[in-house]
């Protein structure tokens, strides 16, 4: 099946009683055993299975070429499961630029346990100099947040196979419709479904898939199981929900980004665009060799100070000021502000998340709040 129908059909399954085409929503927390003790219907306790998000699961793994795929109450949630899955004393390699609540949940949860070290992953030379005789992960987050480094997949695939190392790929800025890591060869995907994959700013979740069914996988999915940080019947129907426009969603945020990421290019109180649908992105051509698209975020910086940069995220009127992305509404934010005070992020950046708005009155409101 093409993309569209995996995302339509592959999520759902119609109810053997009622015939209801849109498949209900399951809220029993247990269910009936047999006369022999067994679970006739297939699922015990909804902290280990329910029908609703193996119904998720199911169309995720699909979207990314995956074996299986694990639905969590969050991305941090998600990443978190990665990590409890290594032993004790392991060595990871993670980006300098990524999303500052996985980098801190590294720095802050798992320093004592796991030694980590943050590199610029658009150098894979800098990757191959980290590497120590206990690496056991390459973790990458391409486009990165929020300054949208793209890190060339099937170059670190390749130095990590030869180390035995797994890489997990953090595809959350592209999603499923514009990159597929597990056919560049990595080994699990992680997503924040809260953002595209729900993609109306009204469920939070997360998501791992896996390249293939491996002992790795089996610890993963026990971190799930016994960990409980699982979604609710609801939030799996509603990311279902989501995720059956997933495709034309995200060309119209691409459409939208592309047209913005060049009129901000081109105007005079903007000092930086960075957008990897740019030809003046200096990985550009990584991005086009990988992606089939490039997604609907843009950071910027403006001419100026935080002050600056404040000014216009306050002076926006059809942007929303706030965190997040990945919705049908355009959102903005001062990225540094969110961040905290040991962010490296510059202080005059904003980021943008581009909606499904008309581009036109986007871009018209972006003018006017950067006069």
């Amino acid at each position: 099946m093409k993309l569209e129908t995996i995302a339509i059909h592959a999520g759902n399954k119609i109810e053997t009683g009622s015939r209801a085409v849109i498949q209900p929503i399951t809220l029993s927390t247990t269910y009936e055993r047999g006369a022999d003790g067994d679970y006739p219907g297939g699922f015990i306790y909804t902290r280990a299975d329910n029908p609703n998000r193996k119904s998720l699961e199911n169309v995720l793994a699909q979207l990314e070429r995956g074996a299986d795929a694990c639905a969590f109450s969050s991305g941090n949630a998600a990443g978190n499961a990665v990590f409890q899955s290594l032993k004790a004393g392991s060595h990871i390699i993670a980006p300098e630029d990524m999303y500052h609540g996985l980098k801190n949940q590294l720095k802050e949860i798992y320093a004592q346990t796991l030694e980590i070290d943050f590199v610029d992953c658009t150098d894979t030379e800098k990757i191959r100099s980290a590497i120590k005789s206990n690496t056991r992960l390459i973790w990458i987050e391409t486009p990165s947040n929020p300054l949208l480094k793209i890190t060339d997949i099937a170059e670190v695939v390749t130095l990590a196979k030869k180390n035995n190392i797994i890489v997990a790929c953090d595809n959350t800025f592209a999603s499923p419709v514009f990159q597929n890591p597990l056919v560049l060869g990595c080994d699990i995907v992680m997503h924040s479904s809260t953002k595209y994959i729900g993609g109306h700013s009204d469920v939070c979740g997360g998501a791992l898939i896996c390249k293939e069914l491996n002992p790795f996988w089996e610890k993963v999915r026990n971190v799930q199981t016994l960990g409980g940080a699982i979604p609710s019947p609801f939030d799996c129907f509603l990311t279902v929900r989501g995720i059956k426009t997933l495709p034309y969603r995200m060309r119209g945020h691409e459409e939208n980004a592309m047209k913005i990421a060049l009129f901000l290019e081109d105007h005079p109180a903007v000092e930086k665009v960075y957008y990897p649908g740019l030809i003046s992105h200096p990985q550009h051509k990584i991005a086009k060799n990988q992606m089939n698209g490039f997604g609907g975020i843009i950071s910027f910086l403006v001419n100026g100070t935080d002050q600056a940069a404040l000014k216009v995220v306050n002076k926006v009127k059809l942007f929303t000021q706030a965190t997040s992305l990945g919705g049908v509404e355009s959102l903005i934010e001062h990225r540094a502000s969110i961040e905290g005070p040991e962010t490296k992020t510059p202080q005059n950046l904003i980021r943008a998340s581009i909606g499904l708005e008309n581009s036109d009155d986007l871009i018209a409101d972006l003018n006017q709040a950067l006069q």
